[in-house]
């Protein structure tokens, strides 16, 4: 009983000196916290609050500017449609003609080139599909640029090639030690061969790029009997935009860019951003353009913006579809929009006073050059898609002074995405879904346009992006399950978890003390954010060992 006794005592000497000092430390703080309220509240009132208000403004006003653009482009693509302006009905063509007195004779000497990196999973698709183009083997030419480190796909690609080659197809094989400026290099070298000077045109197709076998009886006409034009660029069909979830919406946004974006620019100004892959070029227009530049990550846009300002031509033609790949990783996603959004702004930063100072391009054009296809597409979309809707929006939450209009939350936002979704008639019920993964995907395109226009790091970085071929056919559904259940740690994202708990605060209060309901917006938001920080968009596939 004594020694309880003296535990208790122990127990009171130790418990009282902490209490003292506990209550000293609350006293600290809550007179801190009295003394820097007043503080808080002024430079709230001085700075933020004022911040806060015109950030609303300048996201309204870009709001606008892309609500216009789109809404404009809608109207010439559906001009087009509605009257029938194929391009056959506006540019000359007229096809080959077959006579086995002429034989080739009447064709012109092309050039087709498949630039390639590591690509053991497709790499057959594309030299199967060049091979087997209808087009007479003493005027066709077939390059294989293969960049690959990998010795044994090296091998693959190089007996591919010899395979074609033993069945009468004129294909040269060519490989580098080095990457030196990616694709844009290894095009470039290509090109200096003595037997380029031969050709009159030059196809390219990326690996995962399988046109069909009339494309270039379809598209080279163009070309022939229009001396104006440089580029036939043709649509991308999607061999697997069924796959997930991520393939349907990357299917909504690039039938938009095709059947909108490329369609509208060819009508109006006979210009749009080359896609890299799926087009004829004119081979003197290429030179006059100077050549592939390793300047920027882009270089197909680049070769495209100064063939234009040379006073060159291009032409879509929507109705000539080459079957492609989507990435349906989204590591994989991630790096492609990266590439796909820091090079365009760097190429403008680049490019921007060229286009001030070209002779040979009238004031619209430059106008529509540096305001439409840089300024509203490649800036302005992705810094509102971001700053407003993931960040203005839901920080309004803690700022009751300021006001955000009705129509700049709601009526904007959804005009522009029932412009978007006009592309793509059977994913209308995705639509919702589409919204909150292209504003997730903002985070990390407007990253990569202050990254282009800065040139900070990344901006040079190209990784090529992961293609599965018939990966998933060939592995079973229970492994690939297995594998994604055990390594979900492995794709953990920081940035994304991390915006989505920033959200999951702003919605909790704007639920809780506004009445703007604006986290009827900001929860799936925040879903959307978590959902592709844990890894749960996109295909999973192990590796193979």
């Amino acid at each position: 009983m004594l020694e309880l006794m003296r535990v208790d005592a122990g127990i009171a000497d130790l418990w009282e000196p902490l209490v003292s000092y506990l209550d000293q430390a609350s006293d600290f703080f809550f007179s801190t916290l009295s003394r820097a309220a007043p503080v808080w509240t002024a430079v709230r009132v001085a700075v933020l609050v004022p911040l806060m208000k015109a950030a609303v403004v300048l996201c309204l006003v870009m709001s606008v500017i892309l609500v216009i653009e789109k809404l404009s482009m809608a109207l010439v693509a559906l001009y087009v449609k509605v009257f029938g302006r194929t391009p056959e009905k506006v540019y000359k063509w007229e096809e080959i003609p077959q006579d086995s007195e002429l034989g080739s004779l009447p064709y012109p000497m092309v050039l087709v080139q498949i630039p390639m990196f590591n690509e053991r999973e497709v790499y057959q698709i594309s030299i199967g599909a060049v091979c087997t183009l209808a087009w007479p083997n003493d005027k066709l030419i077939i390059q294989v640029l293969d960049d690959s480190t990998d010795i044994t796909i090296r091998e693959l690609v190089q007996e591919e090639c010899g395979k074609w080659h033993r069945k009468g197809r004129n294909i040269h094989y060519i490989s580098r030690d080095n990457r030196n400026g990616y694709k844009a290099g290894a095009l470039k070298e290509a090109m200096e061969l003595d037997y380029v000077k031969k050709c009159d045109y030059v196809a390219i197709f990326d690996a995962d790029h399988e046109p069909p076998t009339d494309f270039l009886l379809r598209s080279v006409p163009f070309l022939m009997h229009n001396r104006e034009i440089a580029l036939a660029q043709a649509r991308w069909k999607f061999v697997n935009a069924n796959e997930c979830i991520m393939t349907r919406i990357q299917e909504m946004s690039l039938n938009y860019h095709f059947k909108v974006e490329q369609q509208s620019g060819s009508s109006t100004m006979a210009f749009f951003g080359f896609n890299g892959t799926a087009g004829v070029w004119r081979i003197i227009a290429i030179n006059d353009a100077e050549g592939w530049k390793e300047r920027t990550t882009v270089e197909d846009m680049d070769l495209a913006v100064r063939a234009t300002l040379r006073g060159w031509k291009f032409l879509y033609i929507g109705d000539l579809k080459v079957k492609s790949e989507l990435p349906s990783n989204y590591k994989a996603y991630r790096y492609q929009q990266h590439r796909w959004a820091c090079g365009p702004a760097n190429l403008f930063k680049k490019m921007a006073l060229d286009i001030i100072m070209a002779k040979e391009v009238p004031l619209m054009k430059k106008l529509f050059l540096l305001y439409n296809f840089f300024f509203a597409r490649r800036i302005v979309s992705h810094n509102v898609t971001f700053f407003f809707y993931c960040i203005i929006i839901p920080l309004s939450s803690f700022f009751p002074e300021v006001v955000i209009p009705k129509w700049g939350v709601f009526y904007v936002p959804t005009l522009i995405t029932i412009l978007n979704s006009i592309g793509t008639p059977r994913s209308l019920h995705l639509i919702v879904v589409w919204v909150f993964f292209e504003n997730v995907m903002s985070l990390h395109r407007c990253k990569a346009v202050y990254i282009g226009l800065l040139e900070a790091g990344r901006v040079n970085e190209w990784v090529v992006t992961e293609k599965l071929g018939n990966t998933l056919k060939t592995k079973q559904i229970s492994v690939v399950e297995k594998k994604f259940a055990r390594k979900l740690w492995e794709r953990l994202l920081f940035l994304e978890v991390s915006m989505g708990l920033i959200l999951l605060i702003c919605a909790c209060y704007n639920f809780s003390f506004r009445k703007d309901q604006h986290f009827i917006f900001i929860f799936p938001q925040t879903i959307s954010f978590l959902l592709m920080g844990f890894g749960f968009v996109g295909t999973y596939i192990p590796q193979t060992k």
